[in-house]
C-alpha cells in the first residue's frame, strides 16, 4: 500500500510490520511504490527476510525512478514479478492491474494508511470480492469512509497496533497451516 507522502509514523509501522512478518518466515509482498512499499521492501530485505515486488511496469522498467536501487536488489535478492510486457511503461490502469495481483498473491492485504482515492483502497475492496483477508488499521478505519464500509465485512479485519496486527497474521499464518497439512493428506490419499 502506497502514498509517497507518507508520515514518518506510517512509514515505522510498515517498517515494524515487514520486520516482524520476516521473524514469522513471511515474506512481504508490495507494489514498490514511493513510501509505504518501499520501507517494507527494506525492511524485509534489511532484516534478511524474503520480499516480492509486483510491479505495474514491465520489468525492464523502473517505477518511481528513485526505487532504481531497490529495485535492482530485489531482482537479485527477492522476486520481482510483473504481468506485462517487459518495457510496458508506467500507466494509471496498470497500477490497478498490480494491485487486484497482489490482493491475490499474498496471505492477506494490510493497509496502513490509504485515501479515498488510492491504489490501496482498491487493492482491500478487491481483496473483499476475492474473498481474501484484509486487515485495516484503526488509522485508515479513523479516516476513511471507504475503510468504514468494508469493517463488518467477511475477512475484514481492523487493527488497533503491532501487536493486532501481528495477532491476525497469526491466526492467518495457522489456518493457512491447517489448511495446507490438510490438501497434502489428500493428494497423498
Amino acid at each position: 500500500m502506497t502514498r509517497s507522502r507518507s508520515t514518518t509514523a506510517v512509514l515505522e509501522i510498515a517498517t515494524n510490520i515487514a520486520k516482524e512478518l520476516v521473524t514469522r518466515k513471511v515474506t512481504v509482498v508490495a507494489g514498490l511504490a514511493a513510501g509505504i512499499d518501499t520501507a517494507a521492501h527494506r525492511a524485509a530485505l534489511d532484516s534478511d527476510g524474503r520480499t516480492v515486488a509486483i510491479i505495474g511496469t514491465g520489468i525492464n522498467k523502473v517505477y518511481p525512478k528513485e526505487n532504481r536501487d531497490l529495485h535492482s536488489e530485489i531482482s537479485s535478492r527477492g522476486l520481482l514479478l510483473s504481468q506485462f510486457w517487459p518495457d510496458a511503461p508506467p500507466q494509471k490502469h496498470t497500477f490497478l492491474m498490480r494491485n487486484a495481483t497482489m490482493s491475490g498473491y499474498g496471505i492477506a492485504t494490510v493497509v496502513v494508511e490509504a485515501g479515498e482515492h488510492s491504489g490501496a483502497r482498491a487493492q482491500a475492496r478487491m481483496a473483499v470480492e476475492h474473498g481474501r483477508p484484509v486487515i485495516l488499521t484503526g488509522l485508515v478505519v479513523t479516516n476513511n469512509q471507504w475503510a468504514r464500509a468494508l469493517v463488518g465485512r467477511p475477512g475484514v479485519h481492523v487493527a488497533d497496533g503491532l501487536k493486532d496486527v501481528l495477532g491476525i497474521v497469526d491466526g492467518l499464518i495457522s489456518e493457512a497451516s491447517i489448511l495446507d497439512a490438510d490438501l497434502r493428506r489428500l493428494v497423498s490419499a
